[in-house]
């Protein structure tokens, strides 16, 4: 079959290229492991106990881990995704020696690369690719990092960035249908393409990129600029709307629960705001790369929507968002909450008045 990205050299790429530090001790790194992994399990308590969301499927316990661990499980797990749909759209067709390799070479530290600048600053994920039903991973350094550049207490720090990542964790293992349809969905991407070997070509375009805005964060690329396709479009939108919903359903609950168990919660919240309006450069590329900066807030946008619909018919109300995909949100609906409501739940009388 042929090779699309050189996934070893991936692997070391950004292992190579990720940054350095914290400075930590053996026993500071060995507490701050046993402390997020507690945390992750107070979490869990606190975040099933506010949305009435409960797993139902088994899940492994979080990986706590550090930069290149996470690197690579994102490279094992697009290895899973990716390596299949290559083989489907090339038919198997092995190209010549000399091209397979030194386009797997490039698009393989092209993916490095990314992975390499992205591994110093997320905080935590719900990986998804590599397995049923997917694995919650929290960076070690950069949690320890953030929580000193923001100079806020560390079990205060790390249970907010747990209650955000178990709450991703319990949107899919809560709603059993949903990872299935996530990547249902990259794989309707994927077959709204024209052309096998012409997607090929885009898709190893995108990885370069994505590393070209790494490297240059006032480039003006744009992923979108390889969807050609109507069918893709319509699949981005979807995307779209369901990652907006998910993040803000996460800042939802982070802040409905932190204030009852984070006594410095409204610090915490004001620096990681500046923090991000600062400029995260990983939110502000990933947006400006995928073409729709204007119309996707994914945090902002996301949470408002969460708040006006609980506001409206309350949080049981809310869950029938994941009965099935077609209870989830659409693009338009994110920004016309009571559209959805009406679409959903139907006439819905007025809401009492608090006073």
């Amino acid at each position: 079959m042929a090779q699309f990205v050189d996934w070893d050299l991936a692997v070391a790429t950004a292992g190579a290229l990720g940054k350095s530090g914290p400075r930590v001790s053996y026993s500071e790194a060995t507490e701050v492991v046993a402390d997020l992994r507690r945390l992750t399990d107070e979490a869990a308590g606190h975040v099933a106990g506010y949305t009435g969301l409960t797993s139902q499927v088994a899940h492994p316990p979080v990986r706590v881990v550090d930069r290149r661990d996470w690197a690579a499980t994102n490279v094992a797990g697009l290895r899973e995704v990716i390596t299949p749909l290559v083989g489907r759209l090339t038919k198997d067709k092995q190209p010549g020696a000399l091209a397979e390799a030194v386009g797997s070479r490039v698009t393989g530290v092209q993916t490095g690369t990314v992975l390499a600048y992205l591994s110093g600053r997320v905080l935590g994920q719900y990986e998804v690719f590599s397995g049923e039903p997917g694995q919650l991973l929290l960076v070690a350094p950069n949690v320890v990092e953030v929580e000193r550049k923001l100079g806020a207490d560390p079990r205060d720090f790390r249970l907010w960035v747990c209650l955000h990542e178990v709450t991703h964790r319990t949107q899919f293992t809560a709603v059993p249908w949903m990872r299935g349809y996530f990547l249902g969905e990259v794989q309707a991407f994927v077959d709204a393409a024209q052309g096998g070997e012409q997607l090929l070509d885009r898709l190893r375009r995108s990885v370069g990129t994505l590393a070209d805005v790494v490297r240059n964060p006032q480039s003006r690329a744009s992923v979108l600029d390889i969807v050609q396709t109507p069918g893709q479009r319509a699949v981005l939108d979807r995307l779209t709307a369901l990652m907006t919903l998910l993040e803000g359903h996460a800042e939802f609950v982070m802040d409905g629960v932190g204030p009852q168990v984070i006594p410095s919660v409204e610090r915490i919240r004001a620096g990681f705001n500046r923090r991000r309006e600062a400029g995260n450069p990983v939110e502000k590329a990933v947006r400006r790369l995928i073409g729709i900066d204007v119309k996707m807030r994914q945090y902002a946008e996301g949470r408002k929507f969460v708040h006006a619909v609980v506001e409206r018919v309350g949080m049981a109300g809310f869950n029938r968002v994941f009965e099935s995909p077609l209870t989830l949100p659409r693009l338009a609906e994110l920004s016309e909450p009571d559209a959805w409501v009406a679409r959903v739940h139907g006439p819905v009388g007025p809401v009492p008045d608090a006073g």
